[in-house]
């Protein structure tokens, strides 16, 4: 593979050349700063932009030019990533040397004109397929807390990280989306596709310099861009914090961590995956072994850390009645690794399984792409480099990293239905 980046006035190109694959990879970032209220308007615009084209404005029109381009896939969605916003357009379409000439470009084409030709009318988004947007939307928020695991995680979040991008519910929140109109959503649109940061990844068996040169003739944004700030989220250390919340559902879910602060680059990216893949990376890992199959007081126990945002994370499934032994155990073994009970044989299975991870990734080209996206946004070193650096995680790094974690917030959601069974 080759990694080329090539800064132009309204994007940064970053094209990752490989023969490996038959389809060409393209996704389009436009990047902001956070804003709460406007998550719903970047929401709705991932999906009112799908709907329909000025060109093929209607399901069926799009779905037969999908077939006349030998299926391309196209598609868009949304991520908070640290302080950023991000909205993405995404398409995979056969390179053309399995098709015919001029494929990339009638490809390129018509991805383009859902970001840059939306169906506008006096200044308005059509009524029809807004309303289907805003609709799928509405359900989505409505269904928010349907998913016992996805609310607890948010709901913890709040709790250990409160007033940080952290907290925020990525879907948006309804009184948001009432405010949402076809006209001031149209605004918005033209506000982003000026003032975003915008960012090109392409991964695929093409030329750079024919790619730039469609770019130049199709990409209708040529605003002049600045530079993004730095992405991590920091926060002041907070007191221990508990709540308990209760749904209907049969088991309980519990969460556990707080914010790690003084972490180096090497610390953050290195130390901290190999200390949680020997603390509750998988079956092998202390969690599971102690908390599980020792002690049969949970279905599930990992731990993780939430790089972006600083904030170590124990989780796991139980019933309610046994909260409190979990929690115990779960701090017996944190302590154990702050003393540095284990051994070098742990270290050296957790630097295998990142590394395996690493090396499965050169099989995706959307692992590829998302590869070279951290490079360029969190600054983390590309697999050889990774590889590398893992191998150097010492004993004595993971107890260092261990005396950093310190656990400030334990949050239950307790599952009801097994009690109302059993009264």
């Amino acid at each position: 593979m080759k990694y080329t980046k090539l800064s132009k006035e309204a994007y940064n190109l970053h094209f990752i050349y490989t023969n490996r694959f038959k389809k060409t990879r393209i996704r389009i970032n436009f990047k902001e700063k956070l804003d709460e209220e406007k998550i719903v308007y970047r929401n709705m615009l991932s999906l009112v932009l799908m709907e329909a084209t000025k060109k093929f404005n209607s399901r069926r029109l799009l779905e037969i030019e999908c077939e006349n381009l030998y299926d391309i896939d196209v598609g868009s969605g949304t991520n908070i990533l640290g302080n950023y916003n991000i909205l993405s357009f995404y398409t995979a379409f056969i390179n053309e040397k399995y098709t015919e000439p001029k494929m990339t470009e009638k490809s390129l084409e018509f991805f383009l004109d859902f970001i840059f030709n939306p169906d506008i009318k006096d200044n308005k988004f059509n009524e029809d397929t807004f309303n289907v947007a805003k609709n799928k939307l509405h359900v989505d928020i409505e269904k928010f807390s349907d998913n016992p695991g996805r609310l607890a995680d948010y709901n913890f979040r709040k709790l250990v990280a409160p007033n940080t991008p952290a907290s925020i519910k990525a879907v948006g929140e309804l009184k948001d989306l009432d405010t949402v109109t076809r006209s001031n959503l149209y605004e918005y649109y033209k506000y982003l596709i000026n003032n975003d940061l915008i960012d090109i990844f392409v991964i695929g068996n093409i030329n750079v310099l024919k790619l730039e040169k469609l770019l130049d003739k199709y990409f209708k944004n040529k605003s002049i861009k600045e530079n993004s700030s730095h992405i991590l989220i920091h926060k002041d250390k907070t007191k221990l914090v508990t709540k308990k919340d209760t749904k209907s559902i049969n088991q309980s879910i519990l969460y556990m961590g707080g914010k790690v602060f003084d972490l180096t680059d090497f610390e953050r990216w290195y130390v901290l995956p190999i200390y949680n893949e020997i603390l509750g990376g998988g079956p092998a890992s202390k969690l599971f072994s102690e908390v599980r199959e020792k002690n049969s007081l949970c279905y599930y126990a990992t731990s993780y850390f939430m790089g972006v945002s600083s904030i170590e994370v124990i989780t796991s499934s139980i019933d309610s009645k046994n909260c409190d032994k979990v929690v115990k155990l779960i701090n017996i073994e944190l302590d154990k690794m702050r003393k540095g009970d284990f051994t070098d044989a742990d270290i050296k299975k957790a630097i295998i399984s990142n590394t395996a991870f690493l090396e499965e990734m050169e099989d995706s080209p959307d692992s590829i792409m998302r590869m070279y996206q951290n490079y360029e946004y969190l600054h983390l070193d590309l697999k050889d480099r990774r590889i590398k650096l893992f191998n150097k995680v010492t004993k004595e790094d993971i107890v260092r990293v261990a005396s950093k974690i310190e656990i400030d917030t334990i949050y239950l959601l307790e599952g009801s239905k097994r009690d109302e069974k059993n009264d």
